[in-house]
């Protein structure tokens, strides 16, 4: 069934600049070269696209089969999405409770897709010689060495832990037990293919005129081309995965494309998403009791260094996902559950959910350098839980707002109307 709940965007503003002609390669029409004047705008979250008839109903906790999670709640004065005084708020998070300790492991399936860009008569497109047939094969091993699925030094823990482990424990520092980690436990599926219609994308070629050194898609084509339509639709990366076994409701399963972002409105000026994370929906059966299939997902690529400037490149958009399906798996699913009172972030984005990489995305530190495995990683800094609950003092890490770098949230958001209207 079609039902991507609400899907979440890392956004950048993008001015696509074409740089002139490749020698000896003539140039398409929808061929552009450069992305060294891309600007960076907020984030901003695109609305529901395929909404289950349960949506409505679904909650986190229980009656769902899915992702393990613990809720929690916070008061604090704020207004709901109409504007309504509301003052407790519910939250829902991937891993066990703090309290309880010990170590929750996650599998966290990788699937790479491959894209085809397709001419109009359905084959994959050539041009001057080479396919444009675009392969993430390369960007799978620089991705499992990343402090998204390794261990390196935090000051939030005593031993060695993964980014986002590290973001979560620095929320519940002064709450949880020593010993309480949640972590991932990465595993390279069989890669699948997106074959991506002429007319709804946009190409860059390497030095050489082979494919490709980036892909814009728009985004609805995209989405129709990555969730199922049916339970038993095969022909779609997402629903390909569920029908092999290859992810299940348990995981955390990531579609690792190479340098392919999206654009709005058919207009690529309109640019570009680098990642969202979401749960297809699909419906229960006999095997679980009959509750609520939600696959919890995310669409992250690489970003080769360089195209969007000196830090905002590897994997900058997968821990952004990977943090915030940490800190809101279900995308306020149920229209309780992560909702918050609404914030205006520095970078101006306003929202009222728990999508902590959208706080910081854009701001001038919004990524953490690591060096590791001869690799230098930009991870994107995360806003924390006490940020999005108005907390004066902070009871995280140090009195922190923001992880790991904790000096690029320092304050929090004045209280705001709904839509942070006047």
């Amino acid at each position: 069934m079609r039902s991507a709940q609400r899907f979440k965007t890392l956004l950048v503003g993008l001015v696509v600049v074409v740089a002139g002609a490749i020698a000896s390669v003539a140039q398409a029409p929808d061929q552009v070269f450069d992305l060294s004047h891309a600007r960076r705008l907020s984030m901003r979250m695109v609305p529901p696209v395929r909404v289950s008839p349960n949506a409505a109903t679904l909650s986190p906790v229980p009656g769902i089969d899915s992702i393990v999670n613990f809720t929690g709640d916070f008061r604090t004065p704020g207004v709901d999405s109409e504007g309504n005084p509301q003052n407790l708020w519910f939250y829902s998070m991937v891993g066990n409770p703090p309290r309880t300790g010990g170590t929750t492991v996650v599998n966290a399936p990788i699937i790479p897709v491959t894209v085809d860009l397709l001419d109009f008569d359905g084959s994959v497109r050539v041009i001057n010689g080479h396919r444009l047939h675009y392969e993430p094969t390369k960007f799978v091993q620089p991705v499992l060495n990343s402090p998204v699925f390794q261990t390196a030094k935090f000051s939030s823990s005593n031993v060695p832990t993964q980014f986002t482990d590290a973001v979560q424990r620095a929320e519940f520092f002064n709450a949880m037990k020593p010993d309480w980690h949640t972590l991932l436990n990465p595993s390279v599926k069989p890669g699948r293919t997106m074959s991506i219609p002429r007319g709804t994308y946009l190409f860059a070629l390497n030095e050489d005129g082979s494919c490709c050194q980036f892909v814009l898609v728009d985004v609805d084509t995209f989405v129709n081309l990555l969730f199922p339509a049916v339970p038993d639709d095969t022909s779609t990366p997402i629903g390909a995965a569920e029908n092999a076994g290859d992810i299940t409701t348990k995981d955390l399963s990531s579609f690792l494309f190479p340098n392919t972002y999206l654009f709005f409105n058919g207009d690529p000026s309109q640019c570009c998403v680098l990642g969202f994370h979401s749960f297809d929906f699909e419906p229960g059966d006999d095997s679980n009791g009959f509750l609520p299939k939600l696959y919890v997902v995310d669409y992250a690529s690489w970003i080769t260094p360089g195209l969007f400037g000196a830090s905002f490149a590897d994997v900058t958009a997968l821990s952004h996902e990977i943090a915030e399906i940490y800190d809101d798996p279900f995308v306020v699913g149920d229209g309780v559950h992560n909702a918050t009172p609404w914030w205006l972030s520095p970078n101006g984005l306003c929202q009222n959910n728990l999508e902590n990489g959208d706080v910081i995305e854009g701001l001038p530190d919004a990524t953490f350098a690591m060096k590791m495995k001869g690799r230098t990683y930009h991870p994107q800094n995360e806003a924390l839980l006490q940020w999005f609950e108005f907390q004066s003092p902070s009871t995280a890490i140090g009195g922190a707002y923001s992880y790991p770098n904790t000096k690029v949230l320092t304050s929090l958001s004045a209280p705001q109307n709904a839509g942070c209207a006047p």
